[in-house]
C-alpha cells in the first residue's frame, strides 16, 4: 500500500498504542514510551480528550439538532467512535471520516462495511479543498445544510508554516449557517518545560506536535461562536457529573471547545 511503512511510526498508531489498541506496530510502540517517559501523565490527556469527543458529539446530536459530521483526523477506530455516538441517539446521523494513514483507512473501512450512513476518505486536512470535493464526501454530506466539523486533537498536528488559518477558513467557507465546529489541542500553558520536552521527543513521528497557547487556539475559532462554556481544559467541557479536582486538571494539557456558525 503507497504511503504504509511499518517501520516509522505515525501519530494514529502512537495513539492506539496509548489507548490500550493492538493496531500499532514496533516503532509506534517505541516512540510511544519514550514519549510516556518524558510525560508520564499523557495518557490522562489522551483519556479526557476521547471523553471530549464523546461529550461534544452528544451535543451536537441531542441538543444542537445535528445530523452530518465530518470527522477529520479520527485515528484507528475505538470505543465510542462518533458514528457509534451519534447513531445511539439518531440513527440515521450521517458521518464521513477522514484521515491520511494508510491502516486507518483500512481498518475504519473494515469496521463501517455495509453501512449506508458512515464512511471514511483517505485525505489530509492540510488539503482542504480535496476533502470537501471527495465523491464519498458528497455522497453523505448536504452542505446545504448544518455539518459539525470534528478537529479533535488534530490542528496540532499543522505547524504554522502550513498556514492553519488557511485551513481553517476553507473549511468554514464550505459550511452553512448553523454549523459547528469542535475543536481540540495541546498546549504547553500548565508545564511549558515538560510539555516542550515531550513534544520534542513526539517530533519522531511522521507529524511533529505544535504546542500553542490558549490564545492561539481561541484564534482558530474567529468567526464561529463559542457555546459555553468556550474554551476550556477538556475535562470542563460539560463534564459528566461532578467538575473534575484540580489535581486531575493539572494532569491533563489539553484545551478543547464547540462553537456555532451563525453568520
Amino acid at each position: 500500500m503507497p504511503g504504509f511503512d511499518v517501520k516509522v511510526s505515525t501519530s494514529a498508531r502512537v495513539w492506539n498504542y496509548w489507548v490500550g489498541g493492538k493496531d500499532n506496530f514496533a516503532a509506534d510502540r517505541e516512540l510511544g514510551e519514550r514519549t510516556l517517559q518524558a510525560y508520564p501523565n499523557l495518557i490522562y490527556s489522551v483519556r479526557a480528550n476521547r471523553a471530549f469527543l464523546a461529550r461534544s458529539v452528544r451535543f451536537l446530536v441531542a441538543e444542537a439538532g445535528i445530523r452530518q459530521f465530518l470527522d477529520i483526523g479520527t485515528g484507528i477506530p475505538a470505543n465510542n467512535n462518533t458514528h457509534q455516538v451519534a447513531q445511539r441517539i439518531v440513527p440515521d446521523s450521517r458521518i464521513v471520516y477522514v484521515d491520511n494513514d494508510p491502516i486507518v483507512h483500512v481498518h475504519a473501512n473494515a469496521l463501517l462495511t455495509g453501512s449506508g450512513t458512515t464512511s471514511i476518505v483517505l485525505a489530509d486536512l492540510r488539503e482542504p479543498e480535496t476533502i470537501l470535493a471527495h465523491p464519498k464526501v458528497r455522497a453523505l454530506i448536504d452542505f446545504g445544510r448544518p455539518v459539525a466539523l470534528l478537529l479533535v486533537a488534530i490542528m496540532h498536528f499543522i505547524a504554522d508554516r502550513e498556514n492553519p488559518d488557511r485551513i481553517l477558513a476553507a473549511f468554514r467557507a464550505a459550511l452553512p449557517v448553523g454549523s459547528y465546529l469542535a475543536l481540540s489541542h495541546a498546549t504547553a500553558d500548565f508545564r511549558p518545560v515538560a510539555a516542550q520536552h515531550a513534544a520534542a521527543v513526539y517530533d519522531q513521528a511522521t507529524s511533529p506536535v505544535t504546542l500553542r497557547t490558549r490564545a492561539q487556539i481561541a484564534a482558530f475559532f474567529d468567526g464561529w461562536d463559542l457555546v459555553e462554556p468556550g474554551l476550556v481544559q477538556v475535562p470542563l467541557w460539560r463534564p459528566d457529573g461532578k467538575p473534575p479536582r484540580q489535581k486531575e486538571l493539572d494532569r491533563i494539557w489539553v484545551y478543547g471547545g464547540v462553537a456555532l456558525k451563525s453568520t
